[in-house]
This record gives C-alpha cells, sequence and structure tokens, in this order.
C-alpha cells in the first residue's frame, strides 16, 4: 500500500504535485507535510530532482492560498458568510472563526501571511482574512511565495533525510508513510464527525 502512494505521487510528476498542493491548500485532508515529504523520499531515491519538485509544490501552495484569498478579496463578508456556514462542518471551521483570525491579522500586520508559513496553525485560513482586509495581491503572493518555498525546502529535506536514515529498513519506512498518510485521512474524519458550532458546544 505505502509503495502504491510513492508510486501514484511519483507517477503524476511535477505536476501532480502541484496540484496535490493546490488541493491541500483548498480543501483537506492530505496535508503538505505528506506531500512533500514524499517527494523529498522520491528526491532521495533520484526519481525527482530537488528543484523541479520545490517550484512545483511551491506554486502549488501559493495557487491553493489563493483561493482563499481570492475569495475573501472578491466576495467579501456579505457574500462568503453563507459559505462558510453551509459547508463549515466539512471545512471544521464556523463564521466566528474567520471573524478572530481577521482580528489576529489586522492587530499583527500583513507580515504575519509569511511567518504563518511555517506554522501548522492558521497557515491556510489566514490566507482568507488576508483576502477580506484586502491586501494588495502581489504582496500576498511574494508573502505567501517566500514562507511556502522556506517551508516545502524543510519538508523535502526531512523526506530525504528520513529516506537516507531507513534505507535498510524499508519496511519501517513503509509503515511510516502508510501510517502519516492514514493518520491524515483518519485526523481529518475525525474533525469532521466531532465537529459541533460553538452554540451547540
Amino acid at each position: 500500500m505505502h509503495e502504491f502512494i510513492i508510486d501514484a505521487i511519483a507517477l503524476g510528476g511535477y505536476w501532480g504535485i502541484a496540484l496535490l498542493m493546490a488541493i491541500e491548500n483548498i480543501f483537506p485532508p492530505i496535508p503538505s507535510e505528506v506531500i512533500m515529504g514524499i517527494g523529498g523520499l522520491l528526491v532521495g531515491r533520484g526519481e525527482m530532482e530537488f528543484w523541479p519538485l520545490l517550484i512545483a509544490g511551491t506554486v502549488g501552495s501559493t495557487a491553493g492560498n489563493y483561493v482563499w484569498f481570492w475569495l475573501g478579496d472578491k466576495w467579501g463578508y456579505r457574500r462568503l458568510a453563507p459559505l462558510i456556514e453551509r459547508y463549515g462542518r466539512w471545512l471544521t471551521l464556523e463564521w466566528e472563526d474567520i471573524e478572530n483570525a481577521t482580528r489576529f491579522f489586522q492587530r499583527h500586520g500583513q507580515w504575519i501571511v509569511l511567518v504563518l508559513r511555517f506554522s501548522p496553525f492558521l497557515r491556510t485560513m489566514i490566507s482568507l482574512p488576508a483576502g477580506l482586509s484586502h491586501m494588495k495581491a502581489w504582496k500576498f503572493l511574494l508573502f505567501t511565495f517566500i514562507g511556502a518555498g522556506i517551508w516545502n525546502v524543510l519538508l523535502i529535506y526531512g523526506g530525504q533525510w528520513l529516506g537516507r536514515y531507513f534505507e535498510e529498513s524499508q519496511d519501517v519506512l513503509a509503515w511510516i508513510v502508510l501510517g502519516a498518510f492514514g493518520l491524515a485521512i483518519v485526523a481529518y474524519a475525525w474533525r469532521v464527525f466531532t465537529w459541533k458550532p460553538r452554540s451547540e458546544r
């Protein structure tokens, strides 16, 4: 099973990586850590090259984040609120979360878009408040590209390190890959089925 996952990502090539990273930033559940980590593993095996992988992953991540930015910038509060209320369960958030994130963005300034690219928290969600606050698109894209690029470098090197460290223990590596993939799916499913609006908590 683990080889199927790795082979599927390898088969998609750099375009596949870019698409997966874009989707990951629009809608869960497969996190960038798994996608780019496997990409790093493939670099270590000689099946992918570092720079094309980095560019593909970073472009995909930037594109996915831009979708949320564009929605916030073009749709605004009035049109976006019903969307969040309707699909909040699948996104595991509600409108109050967006309002809190927007206040956080406005309190800390536009540089927070760059800083949060290295954080597991608000990494994608901050794109929506940036759009709602009408941050300049070129600045958002620049900060996102730089931040996502640095984060992806770390993930690629992490995947390479895992591949080298467990080179003699492929069974262990198999369980790590499969475990990370399965954990991401289970964690998302758990969030969806246990999620409740604040009014019901």
